[in-house]
C-alpha cells in the first residue's frame, strides 16, 4: 500500500512547525481527508508536509450530528496545539464560515479576533459540480463588504469534489492550487480523500489550510438519488 505522505522516512516528531520558512518559498502539502486518529469514518483532516512530517490536523468524527456541525471545527498544528476556530455563520444562505484566531485574551468568537470569512459566491452551489467562494479577511468581513461592493481578498474556484481548484487573490493570481495526488514516480492517482496542496511563496499554509477545510464543508456534494422499495 502506498504511503499517503510524501516522504519514505518515518513521521518526524509532533511538534509546532512555524509558518515562516514556508512563506519564503513554495509549500507542497499532502492532505488526507481523515482525523489524525484513523478512525473508520471520521471527517476531518491530516496534512504532511514534504518531509512526511504532521504539520496540521483536524479531528471530527461525526459530520452528521447537529451539535458538531453548529460547534464548528478547530484547526491545529501537528503537535494538536490550536490555531484557528471555524464556525458556520447561523442562517446564512450563502453558507458562510467565519475563522477566529485562538487567543486567550480575545475570548470566544470574538469579532476583534475574526481572521476571515469565507461563502458560496451565490445562494447555491450548482452548475455542474462547479465551486466559486469568497473570502473577506479581517473583522470587518462578509455582508458588510458586500454590500459597500468591496472586492473578496481571495476567490476559489473550481471543483473541489474533483479535487481540481484554485485559490486567487484579489488580484486574480492563482496563490494556491488543489489537485489529485499521484502515488511516487508513477501516474497512478490515490484515492480522493488524499490529495495535494501547492501554496505560492508569500502565503500562509495555515490560512489556506483554513479555506480548504472551509471549501469542504461549503462544496456540493455528489447527487445520491432516493431508493425505492
Amino acid at each position: 500500500m502506498s504511503k499517503i505522505y510524501p516522504s519514505e522516512n518515518k513521521r518526524n516528531e509532533l511538534k509546532p512547525k512555524g509558518d515562516d520558512d514556508c512563506r519564503s518559498r513554495r509549500s507542497t502539502l499532502t492532505v488526507w481527508k481523515r482525523s489524525s486518529m484513523s478512525f473508520q469514518g471520521t471527517d476531518g483532516f491530516t496534512v504532511f508536509d514534504q518531509q512526511g512530517r504532521l504539520v496540521f490536523r483536524v479531528d471530527n468524527y461525526s459530520r452528521n450530528h447537529p451539535c458538531v456541525a453548529a460547534s464548528g471545527l478547530v484547526l491545529m498544528d501537528g503537535a494538536g496545539n490550536a490555531l484557528l476556530s471555524l464556525k458556520p455563520q447561523i442562517l446564512s444562505m450563502q453558507n458562510q464560515w467565519n475563522a477566529y484566531r485562538e487567543e486567550d485574551d480575545c475570548g470566544k468568537s470574538s469579532p476583534r479576533c475574526k481572521v476571515f470569512s469565507m461563502r458560496s459566491s451565490s445562494m447555491a452551489f450548482f452548475g455542474g459540480g462547479k465551486d466559486k467562494a469568497e473570502v473577506f479577511m479581517g473583522s470587518a468581513s462578509g455582508r458588510g463588504r458586500q454590500q459597500r461592493g468591496t472586492t473578496p481578498d481571495f476567490r476559489i474556484e473550481g471543483s473541489f469534489r474533483n479535487r481540481n481548484c484554485k485559490i486567487r487573490n484579489a488580484e486574480g493570481e492563482v496563490v494556491a492550487k488543489i489537485a489529485r495526488k499521484r502515488v511516487m514516480n508513477s501516474t497512478v492517482m490515490l484515492s480522493d480523500d488524499v490529495f495535494s496542496l501547492v501554496i505560492q511563496p508569500g502565503y500562509s499554509s495555515e490560512l489556506i489550510m483554513a479555506f480548504v477545510i472551509v471549501l469542504d464543508r461549503i462544496s456540493t456534494k455528489p447527487y445520491t438519488p432516493a431508493l425505492c422499495s
